[in-house]
């Protein structure tokens, strides 16, 4: 508990230093120190038993009243208690504070609703199922004058503690299942925006539909410098396709991210709009969502002109993980329309010279005719 609870004060205190600078925040001490840490309290814990055990020791010798090891036992886990109980109140306070905003999406809201719920029940229960351990152990610590009641079986009480926890359980799972299966429902509706992702180490590759509003079929096995995530030009509805550095979505539309990876595992983590999706190699997976609050608003809201929406990779993938990120930007349907038309698409002009589509594409000269109409 005290190593955690240090580690997170340094954390804390590096975020607000990073914030107070304007900064970004390190990575964190490497493991050695969390290693020392632990043996250095394990240290000081000895340290202190060894002191108490040769008073104790010193006390017998003299012909002195002994320690009462139960006493101090029970105070310890007294104390215990009330500094866990502060350092929760801490956490609520201080780490509680940095929770991210207001959900800026539909199913948002939904998500925060059913995490609010499990977290209230869940925090009534850790505080008053502490209390009590702590406090018994405290009152009912051993007392020469008094003889301990052997109490081995309740059926009334197990049934109170079996019963109750299934009830509250259940609720929450049945909850959870509708609240899951209203924010995957994977109905295709005209209107919406599809989004392709394709992760990879250590960058994410954005990829819109042109005109047609349909994306054209991609494979692994086309991948190449110019064909980042190998688009099958085959497919007639590949060559109006748009490439972009941002995403930038119309807010209140709905969108459907198509989710790919290339090597590792990734995932899709966009926090502020409750999204979160692995991108699996060989998987392709995909997230429906509908945001509901522009850039804009949400800088209003925040009191915070820089405030961006971000795409992170939420999987440890390799060394420049913490570097793979997206900014995503929701604009009204104008803005959108405006920023769509001033894209390149995705087919360049090295993609159409690593394809030979330059040489298909040429009329042949009269004298190549003349020579295959000899030929044949």
């Amino acid at each position: 508990m005290l190593t955690l609870f240090g580690t997170n004060v340094l954390m804390a205190a590096e975020a607000a230093t990073a914030a107070a600078t304007d900064e970004k925040p390190g990575v964190g001490l490497g493991p050695l120190y969390y290693v020392l840490l632990f043996f250095v309290l394990c240290l000081v814990v000895a340290v202190v038993g060894k002191i108490f055990r040769i008073y104790d020791l010193t006390q017998q010798i003299q012909g002195k009243k002994a320690l009462n090891w139960n006493n101090i036992m029970g105070i310890g886990f007294l104390l215990f208690l009330i500094l866990g109980l502060i350092g929760a109140y801490w956490e609520f306070t201080v780490q509680g504070a940095m929770i991210l905003p207001e959900a800026a999406s539909i199913h948002g809201v939904k998500t925060d609703e059913m995490f609010f719920i499990t977290f209230g029940i869940t925090v009534v229960v850790f505080v008053v199922t502490q209390i009590l351990l702590f406090g018994f152990v405290f009152k009912y610590k051993h007392n020469a004058a008094r003889k301990a009641y052997y109490y081995p079986h309740n059926n009334t009480i197990e049934k109170i503690w079996t019963i109750a926890p299934a009830i509250v359980l259940t609720v929450l799972v049945v909850f959870g299942f509708f609240t899951w299966q209203s924010i995957t429902n994977s109905v295709n509706t005209k209107g919406d925006l599809n989004i392709e992702v394709t992760g990879h180490q250590f960058a994410w590759e954005i990829r819109y539909p042109g005109k047609d509003q349909v994306l054209g079929k991609s494979n692994f096995k086309l991948v190449s410098g110019a064909n980042k995530v190998g688009v099958n030009f085959k497919d007639k509805n590949s060559f109006d396709d748009i490439t972009a550095d941002t995403i930038v979505i119309p807010v209140r539309k709905t969108i459907r991210l198509n989710i790919h990876a290339q090597d590792v595992i990734h995932s899709v983590y966009m926090p502020h709009f409750r999204v979160q999706l692995n991108a699996v190699p060989g998987l392709p997976t995909f997230f429906k969502f509908t945001p509901t609050i522009t850039t804009k608003e949400m800088q209003t809201k925040l009191d915070d002109p820089k405030f961006q929406y971000l795409l992170y990779c939420n999987k440890i993938c390799g060394g420049g993980h913490y570097n793979m990120q997206k900014i995503v930007r929701v604009v009204t349907e104008a803005e959108y329309q405006q920023w769509i038309s001033q894209q390149k698409p995705y087919l360049s002009d090295q993609l159409k010279k690593d394809l030979k589509f330059a040489e298909t594409n040429e009329p042949k000269k009269e004298s190549e005719n003349s020579r295959l109409a000899l030929n044949n």
